[in-house]
C-alpha cells in the first residue's frame, strides 16, 4: 500500500481553515481529502510565530475581544498540531541560508521552505510564487480542482 502524502501547511492555509464553513471550498476540501486519506499534516515552528504575531498585532490595536477570539483559536491551533509542529534547527538554517542567495526576499517563507525540504513535505500555500526557485514542491489548494 502507498503510503500518502506529508504536507507542510502555510500560515495562509491555516488561517483561512479558521473560517470554519465559510473558508474557500478548495481549502476544505484539501482538508477533507487529507483527512480521509490519514495524510500527516505539519505546521512549522515559523507559522506558529507568525499567528502569534497576528494575535498580538491585534491586541495592539486595542481590539482585545478579537484578540482574545484569535488567542483561543491558536491555543486550538497548537492543541490540534502538537505532536505535528517542525522545528528550526541548524540542518534547516543551513539550507535556509542556501535559499537566500540570490534571492533574499521573503526571509520566513524561506525559513518555511528549508524545514519543507528537509523533512521532505509538500507545502500547502496560497502563495506558490513566494516559495518559487526553492525546490519545494508547492499545492495551492485555492487553485486545485478534483483532489490532490
Amino acid at each position: 500500500m502507498t503510503q500518502p502524502a506529508k504536507y507542510l501547511i502555510d500560515t495562509n492555509i491555516i488561517s483561512e481553515l479558521r473560517k470554519k464553513s465559510k473558508a474557500n471550498p478548495g481549502v476544505l476540501q484539501f482538508f477533507q481529502q487529507t483527512a480521509e486519506q490519514a495524510a500527516p499534516l505539519y505546521l512549522s515552528v515559523i507559522t506558529i510565530g507568525e499567528l502569534r504575531r497576528g494575535v498580538e498585532l491585534i491586541r495592539h490595536r486595542g481590539d482585545q475581544q478579537q484578540a482574545d477570539l484569535l488567542e483561543n483559536w491558536l491555543q486550538t491551533v497548537l492543541e490540534d498540531y502538537a505532536d505535528h509542529i517542525l522545528d528550526f534547527t541548524v540542518v534547516e538554517a543551513q539550507v535556509w541560508g542556501k535559499l537566500r542567495v540570490p534571492h533574499p526576499q521573503n526571509a520566513l517563507d524561506k525559513q518555511i521552505a528549508a524545514t519543507a525540504l528537509t523533512c521532505g513535505l509538500t507545502l500547502i500555500t496560497r502563495n506558490v510564487n513566494d516559495f518559487a526557485g526553492t525546490g519545494v514542491p508547492t499545492i495551492d489548494p485555492f487553485e486545485t480542482v478534483d483532489g490532490f
